[in-house]
């Protein structure tokens, strides 16, 4: 699957570094971690992400029964590594039916999350609910998640903090938000070693591709 990098907040083209500007320029948001064009899942391709990237590469593990790893997008160059990066999964939903799950841990300002969840931002604000309505295990921390209360009404929306980073957990349909409520832990894959080799893949999840 190929393309050219990105915006990681909008989609628009970017430029790369030259003569007279040392970072990627979008034309409208100036300068940002170029998102890579998303490839197929793989194993390969993961771990390609894995080894440079700056933040933690989250994922549910062990996976649920039946779900799948579908992908993986980033933003970051070979110079700067990632700073952000959206890990995908598919499976069946908590209620009945197929969910999608997007794990996103960025920088502050870098606005991937923003964007999968249908945010106008590039951050998740002040828009949550009074209190942490969901709780997972990140790294071997308890971590609340706000749900984002203005997120589009067709997936859940939920954000916290883990490590100095925002992580955001995004599922569709909206009803697969129960999904954070079952004691989710997880796994940041810089840290998992030969275990990543084991990992089930399915086909690429259309969310990855969709924003």
């Amino acid at each position: 699957m190929k393309g050219e990098p990105s915006c990681p907040r909008c989609g628009g083209r970017v430029r790369a570094p030259g003569l007279f500007s040392q970072t990627w320029e979008c034309e409208i948001h100036g300068a940002v971690p170029p998102l890579q064009p998303v490839v197929p899942p793989s194993v390969e391709a993961l771990d390609a992400v894995v080894r440079r990237s700056r933040v933690p590469v989250w994922l549910p593990w062990p996976l649920p029964v039946g779900w799948l790893y579908t992908g993986v997008a980033h933003a970051g160059d070979d110079r700067d590594g990632s700073r952000a990066v959206a890990v995908a999964c598919t499976g069946p939903a908590p209620l009945g039916g197929r969910g999608e799950l997007l794990l996103i841990a960025e920088e502050v300002g870098v606005g991937l999350g923003a964007r999968y969840a249908g945010l106008t931002g590039h951050d998740p604000g002040g828009d949550f609910v009074k209190s942490a309505p969901a709780k997972v295990m990140a790294a071997g921390r308890p971590t609340p998640l706000w749900c984002v209360i203005d997120a589009p009404a067709d997936r859940a929306v939920y954000a916290g903090e883990a490590m100095g980073l925002w992580l955001w957990a995004i599922l569709w349909p909206g009803k697969a938000g129960h999904l954070v409520y079952d004691d989710v832990v997880l796994t940041d894959l810089r840290e998992a070693g030969a275990e990543l080799q084991l990992l089930p893949c399915g086909a690429l999840s259309p969310q990855l591709l969709e924003y």
